[in-house]
């Protein structure tokens, strides 16, 4: 017997209009569409149809993760603040966490992502490597103080997440937990009918080693991947590499060049009538106070989160006008690598040994040619740091690469011991000595799950769910007065005795047009009318993503609803 949902007692008001702050697809259907409402910025309230589709996803994701062995576990989302300081994610995390006192002046966080609390779990019920491997999860809402939420559920400061755990005693124990979740994964994603891609990624925060993520490609999506249309290759584009490849070549002398008012690499290539591929842009930047030089070609531009992840968990920040006082080594606008001192230089693999460059020649209004790398100037460190852009080479194959945008629906990390050596989280193995246990942490973004879904169905007309999810597995319309309501209302309770979840527009004094143009944008999978053949028990049944109609008797409807 399946739940009969009457939209005369349901708690659903739909709008015509889209929200004046809505930006994407998806925050305006699910507002209108009366799935969600905002209750401030970054926080939202399930209604009645949002939390079914909402705990849709989260049954499916239970049944996934049940079925790999993992077990389901609930931790508190308000955390004391000493393991995050014992881990350094305390200040790492910054402006992102949400900080609290107690009345006692205890500090305590609303927790982020909790790999140090399961540790400390695992740490107070393991104790030999016979309780392993064992793999833990939950389903739980997570707290980010983001600085500019937005794009409603998408990217919020209160969201749902399922974040799971393995703890194995060795390197193979822990690439087997990441081959299940991995493969857990897909299963869960086909099942919800989300288009994704699996992509190489960098941890971040997280820490760890091999990093994947889950994306699901969508206009509105906040991460830009890049895709090899001849090879297999993805990643996110922080985690693109460039090969270095040193270049063997003869060059001239290094020679200085009078370049008045020619600052920035606009105004040096005009200036010189060159392309600024043939300059050297050298950017300063602080990490952890201080001064580091980055080079890359004139014609890229830095992506400073790139470089954050390399240097972490370092405080990567840009110069200011002050910072130049008192080095006379560093002339605003004119800096190369060449004479600097007592300055770290990274560049990018693109700078390599051998080739030559036009860049500052550390002088007022003064530039130099033929600056090689190698030879006039040394790289202390070759990072990947430059921002990828549309045709560059593939590092698998070489072919051109393509960008796209895509909302992150999950991400799986083999952590490895940093969690388990912070708080010296040991077995007793077979030898009967103490063994480091080894961590994956893996997590899917629940409710960005039902915004990627909103925005890779929806149409012109609304939502369009797939039936995994939807709130309801027909939604049934009485395009009419008594006749029609009592016919969809038999219908309806006849549907739900064998197990068919129905949503009935059974309200009184609605046209038919709003009920229509209602149904079109909750987006149920199924459409079945009672209307102008209702005298004769005819039913009209439309599929809602094909538009495709039929007219069907009362017992043929049930049989094609319940096939």
């Amino acid at each position: 017997m399946a739940q009969v949902q009457r939209m005369s007692r349901l708690m659903v008001k739909t709008l015509r209009d889209d929200p004046a702050d809505a930006e994407t697809l998806s925050h305006k259907l699910l507002v209108r569409a009366g799935y969600v409402r905002r209750n401030s910025a970054g926080i939202w309230t399930w209604l009645p149809l949002g939390k079914k589709v909402l705990d849709n996803i989260s049954r499916v994701v239970r049944e996934e993760m049940d079925a790999i062995g993992a077990q389901e576990v609930l931790l508190p989302a308000l955390l004391p603040k000493e393991p995050y300081e014992a881990s350094a994610r305390w200040e790492e995390y910054g402006d992102l966490l949400f900080r609290l006192k107690d009345r006692r002046g205890g500090e305590y966080l609303l927790g982020p992502t909790h790999e140090e609390i399961f540790t400390l779990v695992v740490k107070d019920q393991v104790a030999s490597y016979k309780d392993l491997p064992v793999m833990l999860y939950q389903i739980q809402t997570k707290y980010r103080d983001e600085a500019r939420p937005r794009s409603g559920v998408l990217r919020g400061r209160e969201f749902q997440m399922k974040d799971s755990y393995s703890f194995d005693t060795t390197d193979e124990g822990l690439a087997e937990s990441y081959r299940l979740h991995r493969e857990a994964y897909q299963k869960i994603f086909a099942r919800l009918g989300l288009d994704y891609r699996i992509v190489s990624a960098v941890s971040g925060a997280m820490g760890g080693s091999a990093s994947e993520e889950f994306l699901a490609p969508a206009a509105a999506g906040e991460d830009t991947f890049v895709d090899c249309p001849a090879c297999d290759y993805a990643a996110n584009t922080e985690a693109v590499t460039f090969k270095l490849t040193p270049v063997e070549a003869e060059h001239g002398p290094v020679e200085e060049l009078d370049t008045p008012d020619t600052p920035t690499i606009e105004t040096l290539a005009e200036h010189l009538g060159v392309p600024a591929s043939a300059t050297l842009k050298n950017l300063l930047v602080k990490v952890d106070g201080e001064i580091v030089a980055v080079g890359v070609p004139g014609d890229r531009e830095v992506d400073l989160g790139k470089l954050g992840e390399h240097l972490a968990p370092a405080v990567v920040e840009l110069v200011t006008a002050e910072d130049f006082e008192g080095r006379d080594d560093l002339v605003r606008g004119y800096v190369g690598p060449q004479g600097l001192e007592k300055v770290r230089y990274i560049a990018d693999p693109r700078v390599a040994p051998g080739t030559a460059w036009i860049t500052g020649a550390n002088k007022i209004n003064t530039h130099a040619k033929n600056v090689v790398a190698g030879r006039d100037f040394e790289v202390d460190d070759y990072l990947d740091v430059v921002v990828v852009q549309e045709g560059d080479p593939c590092p698998r194959c070489g072919t051109g690469l393509k960008l796209d945008r895509a909302i992150e629906i999950g991400h799986i990390f083999q952590l490895g011991r940093k969690y388990a050596d912070t708080f010296q989280l040991d077995v007793l193995g077979q030898q009967g000595k103490p063994v480091r246990v080894t961590m994956g942490s893996y997590g899917i973004g629940v409710s960005r799950a039902v915004a990627a879904l909103a925005e890779q169905s929806a149409d012109e007309q609304g939502l369009c769910w797939p039936k995994e999810i939807a709130p309801a597995d027909v939604h049934v319309v009485a395009a009419g007065k008594a006749l029609q309501t009592e016919l969809a209302l038999d219908v309806s309770q006849k549907l739900g005795a064998v197990g068919v979840r129905v949503l009935v527009d059974d309200r009184a004094g609605v046209s038919p047009g709003v009920k229509f143009t209602d149904a079109e944008l909750i987006g149920v999978p199924k459409i079945l009318v009672a209307g102008r053949r209702s005298a004769e028990g005819v039913l009209e049944l439309k599929d809602r993503r094909t538009g495709e109609r039929e007219e069907l008797t009362v017992d043929e409807a049930i049989a094609r609803l319940t096939a």
